[in-house]
């Protein structure tokens, strides 16, 4: 029997066919195969003060808040203090823990060595013109970080408290960012419209940063800045 190929009934079957097979591919797709979600991306925010719950904490926290603001969906915020823990420096001039003395470094290693960890915020209180011992101290315990570079491409911010409005902050803050750089850490300052070198807060000595408005600003700008970077290093 003569089989009917005319150029309109080949197309009409061709099209039927392609349809589907169309169909088919689309039942088949399993919904696991959609777009994955955005991963989510962590700043940690460590506060080198021996006041637990003070200023420095207070402007860490503002920077950490500033930053979660730009993307609740994607960004995790986190704030560690380390006032009341003992970080020895002995290893890291390679010398072991004095006998009995506790070492509380490790825990803040874990939180360092989060594979979601895509900025930091370091804060300290400005002592003599100078970082608070306990920010020396996790600097110095931070050396461990250099074996591989754990931290090299990550973001990093500074703040830091003093009691006069220029009371030496941003020396300190150029201080702690030197120290950062060695890691290959991404180091920025704070952003639009200051745009200067980090969170810059004065404490009056009443223990209450709100009403250093100036202050407040280039810990949020700082914030939102490292948000900013590092979702551009991760888009979604």
């Amino acid at each position: 029997m003569a089989t009917d190929l005319s150029r309109r009934r080949f197309v009409s079957t061709l099209g039927a066919g392609t349809a589907s097979l169309a169909a088919a591919s689309a039942l088949a797709t399993p919904a696991a195969a959609a777009a994955p979600a955005a991963a989510r991306l962590k700043i940690l925010g460590i506060a080198c003060s021996l006041r637990p719950g003070k200023t420095t904490a207070q402007a860490v926290q503002l920077c950490l808040d500033a930053a979660r603001s730009v993307a609740p969906e994607r960004i995790e915020i986190e704030l560690i203090e380390l006032a009341g823990l003992n970080i020895p420096t002995q290893p890291a001039a390679k010398l072991p823990v004095p006998a009995g003395q506790q070492d509380d470094f490790p825990q803040v290693e874990a939180k360092l060595s989060d594979p979601q960890l895509a900025a930091i915020v370091v804060g300290t209180p400005v002592y003599h013109a100078n970082m608070s011992a306990l920010c020396k101290a996790l600097i110095e315990r931070c050396g461990v970080f250099r074996n591989d570079f754990t931290l090299s491409g990550k973001v990093a911010g500074v703040v830091a408290v003093g009691a006069a409005r220029n009371g030496g902050q941003e020396l300190v803050i150029r201080s702690v960012q030197a120290s950062l750089m060695c890691h290959e850490l991404l180091v920025i300052g704070d952003g639009r419209p200051m745009s200067h070198f980090g969170g810059t807060l004065w404490n009056d000595g009443k223990d209450d940063i709100s009403n250093d408005e100036f202050g407040v600003q280039t810990a949020q700008n700082l914030g939102k800045h490292m948000a900013r970077v590092a979702l551009a290093r991760h888009p979604a």
